[in-house]
């Protein structure tokens, strides 16, 4: 791999700089629609988000709570496929803003993990996040990543061990995945304790920044969040925008709440 600076990395960079942590938001492709996916990660984009999350779906989505695993049904049922994730993702990456896809591991592995990189890159994706990929079956993926210049998002669960982190931290690119509490993913009524120590025991083992996610869904939340955490994940709260047909001015809407929320208070 050449010797190249992440632009998710830079991303987070650029917002640490000014005093704030990055926003990170996720929708799944496909959902309302190919094109009303698209419109809504581009309203994403324009509103506040400093990255962006291309959900790709999957018809057996173990991590996702029922907001999410509903989209990704709606998007299943219309007859979404990795092409249709792949042009989302040149969408979004075109209007300047860095893409992620997070995806479980049985999608690529059945396109062609080498290929699932080459075109990934092509459409100016930065990277995966994979939650249910351990880096011990990473292999062939670390280095398709490699080859490509792409990012690779592992999550740190808060029952990782001090050697699992570090394991899990030397094999991530772009930026690390708190997981911020065990379970699915969802909006919750407060953020989980845990989350603090864990940013606080990755921080031991990796320069890169850390976001976490799982459990934010308002202002107040990312705001706490944004207090210790290097990014902000929020991923169901949109989406639950979409599902109540609330349309794009909602999530502008709820991207700029968070989008102010996460600046810091000055020392």
């Amino acid at each position: 791999m050449t010797d190249v600076t992440s632009a998710v990395t830079e991303a987070f960079g650029k917002a640490s700089a000014s005093n704030r942590a990055a926003l990170v938001g996720y929708l799944p492709a496909g959902f309302p629609s190919v094109a009303g996916a698209i419109e809504a990660a581009l309203a994403m984009a324009q509103a506040g988000a400093d990255v962006i999350e291309v959900g790709l779906p999957y018809s057996d989505p173990l991590m996702d709570g029922p907001v999410i695993a509903e989209a990704v049904h709606r998007a299943l049922a219309a007859g979404t496929r990795v092409a249709d994730v792949l042009r989302t993702v040149e969408a979004v990456a075109a209007a300047g803003v860095p893409v992620l896809v997070m995806t479980y591991w049985n999608p690529v592995d059945r396109y062609g993990v080498r290929a699932f990189a080459r075109d990934l890159a092509a459409a100016g994706g930065s990277g995966l996040i994979t939650p249910d990929l351990t880096v011990e079956e990473a292999g062939p993926w670390l280095d398709a990543s490699a080859e490509h210049d792409l990012d690779r998002v592992f999550l740190v669960a808060p029952s990782s061990t001090g050697q699992r982190v570090a394991t899990i931290t030397q094999a991530c690119r772009g930026f690390v995945y708190a997981a911020s509490l065990m379970g699915i993913t969802g909006t919750r009524d407060a953020v989980s304790g845990d989350a603090s120590g864990l940013v606080k025991r990755i921080r031991q083992h990796t320069d890169l920044p850390v976001a976490v996610g799982l459990g934010v869904s308002n202002g107040a939340q990312a705001a706490q969040v944004a207090a210790f955490a290097d990014g902000v994940i929020v991923g169901s709260a949109f989406v639950r925008r979409l599902l109540d047909d609330q349309g794009v001015l909602a999530i502008r809407e709820l991207t700029s709440e968070l989008s102010l929320a996460v600046r810091r208070a000055a020392p």
